[in-house]
């Protein structure tokens, strides 16, 4: 089984596409970490200890909007890449065919990359909201294969 899966079309895009979300979820750390660097805005006591006094240790503490927005993004990435590798990686076993899995794939991904630049730019409503909107779309698309599959 692990041999033929490792084989698969569906599953090698998969992991593909999936890699791509995880890596892009995991560098919204490091882009928060800038962004507390040069707005100086930290969320714990320790982590202003190179502020020269009490009051600018003080002000280091205060919650900064451009921070809050990256760290708002990264969230939105953990309540959905999460569930779009579980419920693919199910997908993935159902044995679809290749272009519906690659239509799953890409869609999910572009729509979280839009979401990302949406978010961190801001751009206009409703374009966040649409770009999180597909991504949910595709992920439930896949939850219904699954199910309709499994013919519970």
């Amino acid at each position: 089984m692990a041999s033929s899966m490792m084989d698969s079309e569906v599953f090698l895009a998969f992991s593909t596409y999936a890699t791509i979300v995880i890596l892009k979820m995991m560098l919204m750390s490091p882009l928060t970490a800038y962004f507390r660097f040069t707005r100086k805005s930290f969320a714990n006591s320790e982590d202003t200890a190179m502020a020269k006094s009490p009051e600018l240790r003080k002000k280091m503490l205060v919650a900064n909007p451009d921070v809050e927005r990256v760290r708002r993004c990264h969230q939105n990435d953990l309540e959905n890449i999460v569930p779009f590798v579980v419920i693919g990686l199910l997908y993935a076993l159902t044995g679809p065919d290749l272009s519906s899995a690659l239509l799953h794939f890409r869609v999910f991904v572009g729509s979280r990359l839009c979401h990302t630049v949406a978010y961190l730019l801001p751009l206009p409503q409703p374009s966040r909201a649409l770009a999180w909107l597909v991504g949910m779309i595709v992920t439930f698309s896949m939850a219904y294969q699954v199910f309709r599959t499994a013919q519970l």
